[in-house]
């Protein structure tokens, strides 16, 4: 059974980050901008901010047991001649201002290779990406580690991301994290990175597909089964590491943040949950699905309050005429 309202229980109750969560991030990077835009060494360069990665594809989970969540933020910075020379200098300067900032040198700082990450005790971390567009023409981030340019497209990326989920109804950004609690929570495909499951799901969402049958992305269970289904036929077909593209068109992939291994890994546990899914939607007897759903999700997953036949998240069954499933699937 699809189980629409478990769906919305489940995302809600135990796999969305919370608002308060949400609404606290902002207010914290907010801040951290606002320390940095008055820095004396770095103030003059900086021009703006926009949300990165998870947070602004709205695909943030809550994290695992105690563990941080976190979320990077572009810093729109101009260029400084001086640094010409040396991109790393960007993220080193970023640094000494956070560094010497009278509330943020005081807490837990550091630079990484693309950042400077910001620690909040025991509740989550925040990510500065230096962010250019060159006058050249060219739109960058920093590898500090080699001490050069990374061509980049923030917002090409987040706007095909919303392409793909506005073809999916609302659904795939609900996908997303779906997987993405597969992996953190349950220790499935671990060491796959959120960039490279965001983009396999979201390349496997058609409007092709949508078009043919108004109802392949009707909702989240049946957007689920399709696109992990669609993607372990794809994983299939392809033993080898494929490339992974940038779908914004930046020119870049994101090949370098897997291996092999991590690659066959992440295919045999899709092929295993693709089984898993269809199973446990295809199940027309309801307690039944019930329980396999859970066997894939966890006890988290349960029954609206109170749920009833007029349930403004009816139990949807699979009829005859829904084109759905694809059978003989092994575990």
């Amino acid at each position: 059974m699809q189980l629409a309202g478990h769906f919305n229980v489940f995302l809600k109750d135990t796999v969305n980050l919370g608002q308060v969560k949400l609404d606290l991030l902002d207010q914290r990077v907010n801040a951290i901008y606002k320390a940095v835009k008055n820095d004396d060494v770095v103030g003059s360069l900086v021009t703006g901010k926009s949300p990165q990665g998870s947070w602004a594809h709205r695909t943030i989970i809550e994290p695992v047991g105690t563990n941080e969540f976190d979320a990077d933020f572009m810093l729109n910075m101009k260029e400084n001649p001086d640094w010409a020379d040396n991109p790393s200098t960007y993220v080193d300067q970023v640094y000494a201002a956070i560094h010497r900032h009278s509330i943020y040198g005081n807490m837990p700082h550091t630079r990484k290779c693309r950042c400077v990450r910001v620690g909040y005790a025991n509740s989550m971390h925040v990510d500065i990406v230096p962010h250019l567009k060159l006058t050249d023409g060219r739109e960058v981030i920093v590898n500090r580690d080699a001490n050069t340019w990374e061509q980049t497209d923030p917002q090409g990326f987040t706007d095909w991301m919303r392409s793909k989920d506005a073809i999916a109804n609302g659904n795939l950004r609900k996908v997303i994290r779906l997987m993405k609690y597969l992996r953190d929570h349950k220790n499935s495909f671990t060491g796959t990175r959120s960039i490279l499951l965001t983009t396999m799901l979201g390349s496997r969402v058609s409007e092709v597909r949508e078009l043919l049958d108004p109802g392949y992305y009707v909702d989240v269970p049946t957007t689920l089964l399709h696109i992990v289904s669609d993607l372990d036929e794809w994983l299939q077909a392809r033993p080898a590491k494929p490339s992974i593209a940038d779908p914004s068109g930046s020119g870049v992939s994101f090949d370098h943040r897997w291996t092999q291994s991590t690659y066959s890994y992440f295919r045999d546990r899709v092929h295993a949950h693709a089984a898993e899914i269809e199973e446990a939607y295809m199940e027309v007897d309801k307690d039944k699905s019930v329980k396999l759903w859970q066997g894939i999700f966890g006890d988290g997953f349960k029954a609206p309050a109170a749920a009833t036949g007029n349930s403004k998240f009816p139990t949807t069954t699979v009829t005859a005429a829904s084109s759905v499933a694809r059978s003989g699937r092994a575990g």
